[in-house]
């Protein structure tokens, strides 16, 4: 299966690589991911998407958790979609389903 037919199947579990930690760097007021060479500033949208990976949760889910989360927001599941494939691209992410 390609990256972007996994991310149209809401069965999918994206979970943080192992080589990655997602955390809050309160000095910076962003989610910051950090690795042995450095660290990736994540913005407020990435952070958000981030922070609900746990490798648990399905695709679906994070999509109805950020909803209910942000309901003025419109539907979210592209951007959503399309950011996760861009942080599999990077390898912040893996997916499973």
């Amino acid at each position: 299966m390609t990256v972007s037919e996994l991310l149209q199947s809401p069965a999918t579990v994206p979970a943080v690589n192992t080589i990655y930690r997602l955390q809050w760097e309160e000095s910076q007021q962003a989610y910051v991911l950090l690795y042995p060479e450095g660290m990736v500033q994540l913005n407020g949208s990435a952070g958000e998407i981030m922070n609900m990976v746990d490798g648990q949760r399905t695709l679906a889910d994070i999509v109805q958790l950020l909803q209910q989360k942000f309901p003025d927001a419109g539907d979210l599941s592209g951007d959503i979609a399309e950011f996760l494939e861009v942080a599999h691209e990077q390898h912040w992410i893996t997916l499973n389903q």
